[in-house]
């Protein structure tokens, strides 16, 4: 128990998991978002920085600076260009000639900028690294304007700073939807469970409504079947107490009455030998009972004996057919064995394996008129040999067949129509065949009555 509460609901794992595809998702998108942002913010500042030295080029050279380069550019600037300058932190250069190349311009550049080459660069000056344009301008000078890549980085932080800021948001919002969606999802799944503890308790009354996703209503369906198999198989347990009940309390009272008849001398000394042997027989149906209702609840348990052995098949058949055939003849039915000549050899308990025939045997025999036939019969088909016990009683009906192996369900069917046994020896038979490796099956047979097959694989 404390390590089942000591699990993380479904809720919180849905939670955790959404939060870290959220959280995973922001780190990627801002470190994805800033290169882009920074490269788009960088390449928008060289376009704007361009653009500007175009146009600082053009009011220099209106102003006639290329003549006289005494002139400072604040003389010669409109005051709205100079205005934008400065607030954008872009520092110029009139350079010549004969002029040093100013910061962040190598001296190569120099020489092509007063040659004519437009210049679109990259350097480095003394406050860092600093994005460059230079324009030749009328006469012997030039112009060149710097802009701090620092700039450039604040404006995209900036911008990566809001967009940052809305990612994080959509986190916070990410998190109560995500618990507001799995306690939604997993609403139906906590009524199933609510319903299996219902049912374990012994509530048969529990329906579930099919709701949610398709795999969480399968769940629904498959506990509402279950409910219902339960239901179903535990009023066929009470019925059948009630009828080993009924089975176990006729010879009990049989021998309580006698015994306390022997007991108190009120049977006649010539009727002792009669009583003794009523009691005798009253005991051996009771042995049987418990004999049956034992083997039936040790098979399918770690204790029930099985010792499997190369087996012919065909040898087990004929012993028990040499059995039958006296029993038959005593009650005026006939028997039939038919075996082949040639050995039929499975790897299974021959002790068990005569067990299946001798309740298949006495099964049929039960409800066997005086003249009808009885059939034991035993042949290969393929892989598998094939058992069978037919006989020319009342038969099954297709709804018998379909319930022929449950305890006690044709006894309670039949009980005071037909001769009846324990109701346990069909049930051994189809959970003893399972065990042996096999199956049985239940049918018609053409001789008009039953038909019960059991197939076991053969070896080799």
């Amino acid at each position: 128990m404390t390590s089942r509460r000591a699990r993380m609901s479904i809720v919180t794992r849905t939670v955790l998991l959404t939060s870290s595809v959220a959280v995973i998702v922001v780190v990627v998108a801002v470190a994805v978002s800033y290169l882009l942002i920074n490269a788009a913010a960088l390449q928008q500042s060289r376009e704007r920085l361009s653009r500007l030295t175009d146009i600082t080029a053009a009011a220099l050279d209106r102003g006639g600076l290329g003549m006289d380069m005494g002139l400072g550019p604040s003389s010669l600037l409109p005051k709205e260009l100079e205005r934008t300058l400065v607030a954008e932190q872009i520092s110029g250069y009139i350079v010549s000639s004969d002029s040093a190349p100013p910061p962040g311009l190598s001296d190569g550049e120099m020489q092509r900028l007063m040659g004519g080459t437009l210049i679109s660069t990259e350097g480095m000056a003394a406050g860092g690294p600093v994005l460059v344009e230079g324009r030749k301008m009328s006469g012997d000078s030039a112009l060149v304007l710097q802009l701090p890549v620092k700039v450039v980085g604040g404006s995209a932080q900036a911008m990566l700073l809001r967009f940052g800021v809305a990612l994080l948001l959509g986190l916070l919002i990410s998190i109560p939807i995500g618990y507001w969606a799995s306690r939604r999802l997993t609403r139906p799944l906590r009524a199933a469970r609510q319903a299996a503890i219902q049912m374990a308790s012994g509530a048969r009354d529990v329906l579930l409504i099919e709701e949610g996703p398709s795999e969480i209503a399968d769940i629904s369906e498959a506990l509402n079947l279950l409910n219902t198999a339960l239901a179903v198989s535990e009023g066929r347990q009470r019925g059948f107490l009630l009828s080993v009940s009924h089975e176990l309390r006729t010879p009990l009272t049989a021998v309580k009455g006698y015994g306390e008849a022997l007991a108190d001398g009120v049977i006649p000394p010539d009727e002792v030998t009669r009583t003794g042997v009523t009691l005798a027989a009253e005991a051996a149906r009771l042995d049987r009972l418990v004999t049956d209702l034992l083997d039936l609840a040790r098979i399918g348990a770690v204790n029930f004996q099985m010792t499997p052995l190369d087996t012919d098949l065909c040898e087990v058949v004929r012993e028990a057919g040499e059995v039958w055939a006296d029993r038959c003849a005593r009650d005026r039915v006939q028997f039939r064995c038919d075996t082949p000549s040639h050995p039929l050899i499975a790897h299974v308990d021959p002790v068990r394996l005569r067990q299946v025939v001798d309740n298949l045997a006495e099964n049929a025999l039960r409800v066997s008129p005086v003249g009808s036939l009885i059939v034991l019969n035993i042949f290969a088909d393929g892989p598998f040999a094939v058992l069978e016990v037919r006989d020319s009683g009342p038969g099954l009906t297709p709804e018998d067949i379909a319930v022929a192996f449950e305890p006690g369900v044709l006894h309670d069917r039949y009980r005071g129509v037909r001769p009846v046994g324990t109701g346990l020896g069909l049930a051994l038979v189809g959970r003893m065949s399972i065990s042996l490796g096999g199956q049985a099956l239940a049918g018609q047979a053409p001789e008009g009555g039953a038909r019960f097959t059991v197939r076991l694989p053969l070896v080799g």
